[in-house]
């Protein structure tokens, strides 16, 4: 049988004995060492690792076998193993969020279904290295849940449908609302903390970061600092007090990543402060409205509980403009009788970012410079091919405006208008290819020129008006 060795420094971890394939051998032998580095292998008397699951910054977890329950049961081991040059209070910090996700999960584990259960929570002290010094290492032992994370079903299937987010979305809000009623924030939601067992049953794992909370003045409880970056919200990057509309904000970005199959550092625009995601995805609206609010800046304006979001997933559809703005006031609703009368605006289009202006810009000047020279080629007039050419740019753009034509659209166009320049020499007008090429590279580079100063000018007097 293999066992795994849990000291980090240990060069060759993998130990075999042979005598440990006997079950009746496993669970009656004393303790047995690692090879290399004599560590203890054996955790507790009880628990055999078998094989190293990841490493993160504050410890590693090990798939190992509980030799004490009938079965051998499988069962994750935890060890409290911080990385890099810490400050005492940085150590001290990490280890009491160990010993919290012990607590917490002894807490809520034996209580709810979708939470690992806590087996066992213990230290070890083992000889070091050195002379005359000790190691002591911390462990927990908790429910091993044979699945896949989130995360790796995005990499393996790709996005997930509305359906499928749908589910994540239904699912986690129902622990959370179980977690945040016991006075814990989880903090650390991410597609790598919920994970999927076999059966399809949705797990929320990693509690080492859970904050509890505290009927103290606000502000009195402060965040720790420790996040996964694109997830956190405002509030707690600052390192401020955090909320159950903390977790929920996490979960929106969990959500549209798993739609979009995007990072979330990709999904938000920081000139804008704003989640672009709509333009990658089809989905209900009165589902995107949620998430929208879900993900609003100010902790506040989110909905304040988990069973919100669920009452508002069973609502009638909510009105767009009081979620897809960040900075909305709810209007109150007028009635009639009993019944609410509620419109939706129609959706608007998505802003132009600046690189599609400018590659908008570039297709516009390419495209208008081949069109005035084949045009001129045909007409032998300058006064109609200025008129004739300005009309059709004039197509072009608006069309740009519409998104009628975007994205490839912009390559193959003038790919095609080229390609007929280039085979019919007569609307060359003379110039030779090589002339009419230098020519629209260069109409194409004043256009993109023009374009930047202009909308740097008027982003100027934004700013000042």
């Amino acid at each position: 049988m293999e066992v795994y060795c849990t000291r980090p420094s240990c060069p060759q971890p993998r130990n075999y004995f042979a005598d440990l394939d006997d079950i009746t051998t496993l669970k009656t032998t004393q303790q047995k060492y690692c090879i290399t580095c004599g560590m203890p292998l054996l955790l507790d008397g009880r628990y055999v690792p078998t094989k190293l699951l990841g490493r993160g910054g504050f410890g590693a977890a090990f798939l190992a076998r509980d030799r004490r329950i009938p079965g051998m049961r499988q069962c994750v081991v935890k060890q409290f193993q911080p990385a890099g040059n810490l400050t005492s209070a940085q150590l001290q910090q990490a280890q009491i969020m160990f010993e919290r996700e012990a607590e917490v999960l002894a807490q809520l584990g034996n209580d709810h279904e979708q939470i690992p259960d806590l087996f066992a929570f213990f230290p070890v002290i083992v000889n070091s290295s050195q002379p005359a010094h000790q190691n002591q290492f911390f462990y927990l032992v908790q429910e091993y849940i044979d699945g896949q994370n989130l995360e790796e079903e995005l990499v393996q299937q790709g996005k997930f449908s509305e359906q499928r987010v749908l589910e994540v979305l239904q699912e986690i809000l129902k622990v959370l609302r179980f977690v945040h009623e016991r006075g814990i924030i989880h903090r650390d939601i991410k597609p790598s903390n919920i994970m999927r067992r076999r059966d399809g049953k949705l797990f929320l794992l990693d509690f080492g970061a859970v904050k509890q909370v505290t009927n103290v003045a606000l502000g009195a409880a402060s965040s720790t600092g420790i996040y996964s970056m694109g997830f956190a919200p405002p509030e707690q990057m600052a390192g401020g007090q955090v909320f159950p509309s903390t977790d929920l904000y996490a979960l929106a970005v969990t959500l549209i990543t798993l739609l979009t199959n995007q990072e979330a550092i990709q999904l938000f625009d920081a000139y804008s402060n704003q989640w672009k995601w709509h333009e990658q995805v089809s989905i209900n609206p009165q589902l995107a409205d949620i998430l929208d609010k879900m993900l609003l800046p100010a902790a506040n304006q989110r909905f304040k509980s988990a069973q919100e979001v669920l009452d508002a997933l069973h609502s009638q559809p909510l009105a767009a403009t009081q979620l897809n703005s960040p900075s909305a006031t709810l209007p109150p609703q007028p009635h009639q009788g009993s019944n609410p009368v509620v419109r939706r605006q129609p959706p608007t289009k998505p802003a132009f970012s600046t690189v599609e202006l400018l590659s908008g810009a570039a297709f516009s000047g390419f495209e208008g410079a081949l069109i005035a020279i084949a045009l001129l080629s045909l007409v032998q007039s300058p006064i109609v091919t200025f008129v004739v050419a300005s009309v059709i740019l004039g197509i072009l753009v608006f069309v740009q405006t519409k998104r009628w034509i975007e994205k490839f659209d912009l390559l193959i166009i003038p790919t095609i208008t080229f390609a007929i320049i280039f085979f019919l020499p007569f609307l060359q007008g003379g110039l030779g290819i090589q002339a009419v090429i230098i020519l629209s590279v260069a109409a194409a580079l004043v256009a993109i020129s023009l374009t930047a100063i202009f909308r740097l000018i008027y982003k100027l007097l934004s700013l000042i008006l």
